[in-house]
Formats: C-alpha cells, structure tokens, sequence
C-alpha cells in the first residue's frame, strides 16, 4: 500500500538549517535560536486562569464556537482595528490555529486541479502548500492586480509579511479589493501580526476606509499566537464575507473542526484584554532595537522590515546560506531568505522571538565581532 500526498507538497524546509543549528549550539555559552518565530514569553496569567475556569468541558464544542469567543473576535476587530460591522453570528468563526485555516481553506471551498491561486511573492510556505494539497495552480506574485493569467479562485494578502515584515498601503489594499468583487476572487488577508507595526501602522482588509464597508469577497485571517503568546494554544479566527464563512462553517462541521472549549475561554480573556499585548509589543520592540543595530554594525542592511516579529536582512559579500553560516559562527541561528522565495537568495529573516537574555547575547556577540 502506497500513500503519495506528501510528494504534492513543497520541502520542509527546516529540516536543511540541522548543519548550522549544530554548529551554532557548540558555542560556548550556547545557541540563540532566532530561526523560528515560536513566542518564548510566558502566557499571560488572565489567559492561564480563564483556560483553567473553563476545564470541566466534558461535551463536544461547536464549530461555530461560543457566543463569548466571537464577540470578543469582533469588539477586538472593532476596539484594535477600526474594524466595525462583523456580524459575531455570520461573520465571524474560530479555527484551529490559522495556519490550519490557511492550508485547508482551498479543500474546504472545493478549489482543485485547473485552478489558480494567487500568493505572495515572498512568503511562507503554507500558502503554496495548501493549493498543491488540492492539485490547484499556485502563482507567486508581488501584486494580485497585476496579474493576467486567466480566472482565479483565492488570491493571498499577508500584512505585515512573514518573512520581510513589509507593510501593505492602504491605496494597494482597496485596489487589490475593487480587483477582487470585479474578478470575482476571494481575497484573503493574512493579518496576524496586525498589532506588531513599529514604523507604520498595518491596516486590516475589512476595515471601512479599504472595503467600503461591505465584506464581499473578503476574508480577514487572525491568531492569538503572536499577540497573546499562545502558538502552543492553537487558537485564531477567520472573518469577513457570511457567505463564504457561512461555506467554512458547513463543510468543518463535518469533519469536526472544532476548537476546544477551554482554548475558546482562553481566546475571549485574550481578545478582550490589551494591556497584555502593549506589554508584550515593548518587549519586541526592545529586542527589534538591539538586534538591528547589532546586525548593521556588522554589515548587514535591513530592509522592508516596518512591521511583524521579524527582521529581513542581507550582506554585501553573503548569500542566503553564507549568512546563516557567518551567524552560525557566532552561535547566532537564523533562517535563509530562499525559505521563502528562491528569488531571496541574499536575505535572512531574524525572528524577535528569543529571550531578552539570548537577544542581549546575540547582540553583544555581533558587537564584538566589529
């Protein structure tokens, strides 16, 4: 017996960094892993709390989820976002983790062989994998409205980017959704770093001034991963066009995509309180000061990176790899621009996602090295 679907998607590609993780852990005081962007800071304790108010759940979840999960959702959309007008009934339901959102989203909606879907240009990698998983056409582009390639069925946005950090303009939002309602396309915009902008603000999707106040051909994509320090939580929501989450929620019940309970308490403590994430953004930021001047003071350039937890960087006399080995030297792990575009052959993306006492230990090391 012979199962073959792996062979439909792209490499993994982390697998390829084991050379240089070893090398960067035989420093003598130890590895500063900054090639994933996994929250290393503690759950908030409201979080921690409503998760074990809420363990005594004996009884199937729903997928629509509760009441309480997405209204939080939408006053968070409403209070943070300038988001206004999600229906918490129709617009609005909870998934498990966006990155099972996003790669399961063409299955879901019935998009297979013969059609295209659209993604960033530079991005991670569950965008194409999710179209290959169902023998759908992935085209990378850097403007969804320039394309001319024939009818497409999903087109991705993600703002900030993963892995540049780059911020999309307001002006380049609208006219990627006036392109969408005239092409018929569902747009879907990857906003799960929305609170993490440092030299400009992001903008969400559906927000009044982009979308014109209707959510027609529009999905908005959110997680508590980054936010609110839960990845290992799994819990983020999707939003915008009813009919299309109205599609979501009929097909995911019957394959019992649920979110637990617990974890729906958890989410509604988290969208509902921000002093948290004011906290958590002054530590990003405070790491984000430390390891750009660090990296320029021992050459690399920064670009792009107005926003998300990562820094996008290249060197004059590197490559991609040449790089992650040069860092690696100094204990320093970090991920090949080539994990996410082969056209990025000459960047690397440096996560803020370490401790403050790695992130001060990977800054003095580059500092020393001048």
């Amino acid at each position: 017996m012979k199962f073959e679907t792996s062979s439909r998607l792209p490499d993994f590609p982390w697998d390829k960094l084991a050379p240089y993780k070893a090398k960067a852990a035989a420093h003598p005081d130890g590895i500063v892993d900054l090639s994933v962007g996994s929250p290393v800071d503690p759950v908030p304790a409201l979080v921690q709390k409503a998760l074990a108010d809420a363990a005594n759940a004996p009884a199937y979840p729903t997928t629509l989820g509760t009441a309480s999960a997405r209204q939080a959702a939408v006053d968070w959309l409403a209070r943070r976002l300038g988001v206004v007008g999600v229906d918490p009934q129709y617009g609005v339901l909870p998934v498990i983790g966006t990155k099972e959102l996003i790669m399961m989203l063409p299955t879901l909606l019935g998009v297979g062989a013969g059609d295209t879907v659209l993604i960033p240009d530079l991005a991670y990698p569950t965008y194409e994998a999710g179209a290959a998983l169902v023998r759908a056409t992935s085209v990378p582009v850097a403007d969804p409205t320039a394309y001319d390639g024939g009818p497409v069925r999903i087109a991705y946005l993600n703002s900030p980017r993963n892995p540049s950090g780059q911020i999309t303009p307001p002006d380049d939002l609208r006219r990627a959704v006036e392109w969408a309602r005239a092409n018929d396309v569902l747009l879907v915009s990857d906003e799960c770093y929305a609170e993490f902008g440092w030299d400009e603000k992001p903008v969400s999707v559906l927000h009044p001034d982009i979308c014109g106040g209707s959510f027609d051909n529009l999905l908005a994509v959110h997680s508590l991963s980054k936010r609110s320090n839960l990845a290992g939580y799994r819990g983020g929501f999707v939003a915008g066009d009813e009919t299309v989450v109205a599609e979501l929620l009929a097909v995911r019940k019957h394959a019992g995509l649920m979110v637990p309970t617990p974890i729906q308490a958890a989410m509604a403590a988290a969208f509902a309180d921000d002093a948290h994430v004011d906290e958590q953004r002054e530590r990003y930021l405070r790491r984000r000061t430390l390891l750009r001047d660090a990296l320029t003071g021992a050459g690399w350039n920064i670009t792009l990176s107005n926003g998300g937890l990562y820094l996008w960087a290249d060197h004059p006399t590197y490559d991609s790899y040449a790089s992650v080995a040069a860092l690696a030297e100094h204990g320093i792990l970090v991920a090949p621009g080539t994990f996410y575009s082969p056209d990025a052959d000459h960047h690397i993306r440096v996560a803020l996602t370490g401790t403050d006492e790695r992130v001060e230990a990977a800054a003095a090391r580059l500092n020393s090295s001048v």
